[in-house]
């Protein structure tokens, strides 16, 4: 995975290009200033589920914790960040298996569809 920026080794979530070039994309066809929401929430077949949606820019509050990409922002709200630090969001377009890839290091078990962990 190649990072989108050298400085992401400090970000508590990590990008890669790839995603963050398909997040831009995405975001352009809303026609919007938006920004990513990134956090856990409970289910799953591992017991924790991954959860990503765009959201207003204006709806950033100061329980979350920003992260820039090249002007692109993504939150996670603190409690959430506890279980992501360190993610990284990958993206592929493989016909079978594609779409956003997520590579947790505070993942005990991962299912095997990818969306949701254990810890």
């Amino acid at each position: 995975m190649t990072t989108a920026t050298q400085t992401q080794q400090q970000k508590g979530i990590q990008v890669s290009e790839t995603a963050l070039n398909h997040l831009l994309m995405l975001k352009q066809q809303q026609g919007k200033d938006l920004c990513l929401r990134v956090g856990v929430r409970q289910g799953g077949c591992s017991g924790m589920s991954y959860m990503m949606d765009f959201e207003d820019i204006n709806n950033i509050n100061e329980h979350d914790d920003v992260f820039d990409y090249e002007g692109f922002k993504i939150i996670c709200d603190k409690k959430s960040l506890l279980y992501l630090y360190g993610l990284q969001l990958d993206y592929s377009n493989a016909m079978i298996g594609g779409g956003f890839q997520f590579t947790n290091p505070n993942a005990a078990q991962t299912c095997g569809c990818g969306k949701s962990f254990g810890v």
